[in-house]
């Protein structure tokens, strides 16, 4: 059986905009209830050059473009078809020249430009593959990132000289002349015209476990594929004496960014991002919240206090002329446990 996905558009000022009485506004069917709430740029004229990209579950990606819903009648308009065990995990805006990024819940992820999948015309069929999943694992997060043309070879290279820096910033090179002497060169390599650009440009992504776990690594560590393949590592989830964890939450971050955590058990933790170690991204990372035996990490919000705000990208923004602005802040919720 195929079930169809519906999209209602509120104009913004509107207290239901503003979230607040949403009950019994929308006419919504029975069994049908809202998944996912996207703010779009004001100027309608922009969104013929836009897109919006479905991502369910299963592993499906759809792209239109974003004009395809200027008119969005009261009671929804259908927007694609699905199957009735699958559901939609986020929408989101794209520019055509950025990267889609899927993460799994048993730990693997896809990187592909947004070009790999096409716009489709209609809006009542089912989408395409975006990561092909494993038995018993569903995606749980999808973000936009920057598209950066450098080879493998270029950032495997700006990794390492990064990794070197942070050593040379806080390690201990006694005896160990020859490692204190590699990671200088390396990291003087950070001063190079290619890498000060790529410094520019560089984006973090944080992995929560439900165990707890967490780490930051860097958006270069997930390199572009084709959709529709197996994906790579995002974190390691193996553990001792226990049984495999699962990835609850995979956000893009920025260093002023806070974290609040919540269990199955009620406890709840909030954090700077800029405690959270950096590692590899095939790394299990660093303990973030300890919670009892049998206890999980069920929530992860990421809290962002910025001058302005795109409210449809993953990234602040400056005002135009960077002048300062009255500061607000965001938050993007995940609960991705049942």
């Amino acid at each position: 059986m195929v079930y169809k996905l519906k999209v209602y558009k509120l104009p913004q000022g509107t207290p239901q905009a503003r979230g607040k009485a949403m009950v019994n506004i929308l006419p919504l069917d029975e069994g049908e209830n809202i998944t996912t709430v996207m703010a779009l740029p004001e100027d309608e004229s922009s969104w013929d050059s836009l897109f919006v990209m479905f991502a369910t579950a299963t592993g499906s990606v759809r792209r239109n473009r974003l004009s395809d819903f200027t008119d969005v009648r009261a009671n929804g308009k259908i927007a694609m078809k699905m199957d009735k065990d699958d559901h939609l995990v986020r929408v989101r805006v794209f520019e055509e020249q950025g990267n889609v990024f899927l993460a799994t819940r048993n730990g693997k992820c896809v990187r592909f430009p947004v070009t790999d999948v096409r716009v489709f015309s209609g809006r009542t069929s089912t989408g395409v593959r975006g990561i092909s999943l494993t038995k018993g694992d569903e995606v749980i997060a999808m973000s936009g990132l920057k598209h950066v043309k450098a080879e493998v070879a270029v950032r495997d290279d700006y990794l390492r000289s990064v990794n070197a820096g942070r050593r040379l910033s806080g390690g201990d090179y006694t005896d160990r002349e020859e490692d204190e002497s590699r990671d200088k060169g390396l990291a003087d390599r950070l001063r190079e015209t290619q890498f000060v650009e790529m410094a520019d440009a560089e984006e973090y992504i944080l992995t929560v476990t439900a165990d707890g776990m967490g780490k930051r690594t860097s958006a270069y560590d997930y390199r572009i594929s084709k959709r529709g393949g197996k994906g790579i590592d995002s974190i390691d989830l193996k553990r001792k004496e226990k049984s495999l964890t699962t990835v609850v939450a995979i956000i893009p971050v920025i260093q002023t960014d806070e974290l609040v955590m919540v269990s199955d058990g009620g406890q709840i933790i909030r954090m700077p991002v800029d405690g959270i170690s950096f590692t590899g991204r095939t790394a299990r990372g660093v303990t973030l919240f300890r919670v009892s035996d049998g206890e999980r990490v069920v929530s992860v919000s990421r809290i962002r206090d910025v001058e302005q705000v795109d409210e449809y990208s993953d990234e602040p923004t400056k005002g135009p002329d960077d002048s300062s602005v009255e500061s607000k802040s965001t938050r993007e919720g995940v609960v991705n446990e049942k």
